[in-house]
């Protein structure tokens, strides 16, 4: 069914933030199409579905733009270069549709800074072949070219590079389609919790869902460092750093430091939640993120899932030695498989590099991580960055935490089972594709589509 105040959204302005004011949540929602979940996936969709004008409701169990999922930070990923020539055909659909998103709301996302593979074990010849197949720019260097154009690194053997790479703002992203989804009619309801669902007999599906939290024994503060002993302190949209804000390719918290927690509350004892709305939809998304193993049970119907894997990652940011180095996106394969890319804010207010290693994590579950930084991962990343990143200083800024959600083949999940759509764009190379994912789920929401065979959950069968 449309939604008869919304027009199919075809204009290319429109979309400034802005405050939205409190809303009250009624009991009871009936709507075409629910969403759980507000992150990088969940917003891309509420956004395509509302601007094709359908009714749709965007449920998110906190803030818009918490720090405790998978779509946060102003840098991620953005590259065409994959050992796979469909995904390297789907980058392209995702870069065209990252613009599309950035003029429908008017807000800079998608940053172009080009890219670098390089390592033995990255086979950049492989790499060229396939872009060159594919029509992608690119160029492959000798070490002395490669280390001419970018001096700060260091190269032992053929480096590619393909200009259309880059940085996301995964922030900016978030809020933008939120804001504009809000705009196109969506319904957005924050600090709802999802947990359970009924099938109707007119198959139609009925979520339960738990309120905002209500807290006892509050301790509160001003600005500054406050604990109370015994009591992990809660941090609302803002992330503990021992200086400035980090960020990765997932959601992210920082040991070793006292928490500062800025007009937050930190509370002695159990924190109840009120009862939530009872929300009746025709179809629902499940875009939860490293949540999906934990609520995929609540869903009512039998979802045959992968053995889908969350682990810790630890990601570092370093000083760039020039301020004025420009810094490409890169990913070094010899022996541990290491990226890098500009910080952006995540990195404070000076020149920094986001340097990481891909594979290697502690299995965790979203609700159990416990943030504290791998020792070995920092020794790892630390002395790749002395061996091949001369123009970084070797010390830290800051370090944290971040989360994978890992299928077997590393390939995504996004099908329809019933009337819910499972959405687990995952593995940690997800982020680059939220728009055109929100697109591909959109349209298994309203039946225009069969799944991906690449991303379908028979594949596991």
């Amino acid at each position: 069914m449309k939604n008869p105040a919304v027009e199919d959204d075809d204009n290319d302005g429109g979309g400034a933030r802005r405050e939205r004011p409190p809303m009250d949540i009624p009991d009871r929602i009936e709507t075409e199409i629910a969403v759980i979940g507000a992150g990088l996936m969940g917003s891309a969709t509420a956004w395509e579905l509302a601007r094709r004008g359908h009714a749709v409701t965007l449920v998110e169990a906190y803030d818009i733009g918490h720090r405790r999922g998978s779509s946060h930070g102003t840098s991620r990923i953005y590259r065409r270069a994959y050992a796979d020539p469909e995904y390297v055909r789907l980058t392209g659909l995702s870069g065209e549709l990252w613009r599309e998103l950035e003029n429908n709301t008017g807000t800079a996302l998608l940053r172009v800074t080009g890219g670098v593979d390089l390592g033995a074990g990255r086979d950049p010849e492989g790499l060229a072949r396939l872009l060159a197949e594919a029509g992608v720019p690119h160029e492959l260097l000798s070490p002395g070219a490669a280390a001419e154009r970018w001096p700060f690194m260091r190269f032992e053997g053929p480096a590619l590079h393909h200009p259309e790479a880059g940085t996301i703002d995964a922030d900016a992203a978030v809020a933008a389609a939120v804001t504009r989804a809000s705009e196109l009619g969506a319904q957005v309801i924050t600090g709802v919790r999802f947990t359970g669902a009924e099938s109707l007999p007119d198959g139609r599906v009925r979520l339960r869902t738990e309120g905002p939290e209500v807290t006892a024994s509050v301790q509160p503060h001003t600005e500054g460092p406050e604990t109370t002993a015994g009591v992990r302190p809660y941090t609302e949209g803002s992330e503990v750093t021992a200086g400035v804000q980090p960020h990765t390719e997932g959601s992210e918290t920082t040991a070793g430091v006292r928490p500062y927690t800025e007009g937050s509350e930190v509370t002695a004892g159990v924190r109840p939640r009120t009862e939530g709305p009872e929300i009746t939809a025709a179809t629902v998304v499940v875009a939860v993120g490293p949540w999906l193993p934990e609520l995929a049970g609540l869903l009512g119907v039998p979802v045959a899932l992968p053995p889908l894997r969350v682990t810790q990652q630890q990601v570092f940011h370093f000083l760039s030695r020039d301020p004025e180095a420009r810094w490409p996106i890169f990913v070094h394969t010899d022996g541990p498989q290491i990226y890098g890319l500009p910080s952006g804010g995540d990195g404070g207010s000076l020149p920094a590099v986001k340097v990481a290693q891909h594979d290697a994590g502690k299995p965790v579950t979203a609700t159990t991580r416990d943030g504290v930084v791998d020792p070995a991962s920092r020794d790892i990343v630390t002395s790749h960055v002395r061996r091949w990143l001369p123009g970084l200083d070797p010390v830290p800024l800051t370090e944290a935490s971040c989360l994978y959600t890992i299928t077997p083949d590393e390939d995504f999940v996004l099908d329809r089972v019933g009337p819910f759509v499972i959405v687990s764009p995952c593995s940690g190379h997800g982020a680059k594709f939220a728009p055109l994912i929100g697109r591909m789920t959109a349209d298994l929401a309203l039946g225009h589509t069969a799944p991906h065979p690449r991303f379908a959950l028979r594949r596991f069968t």
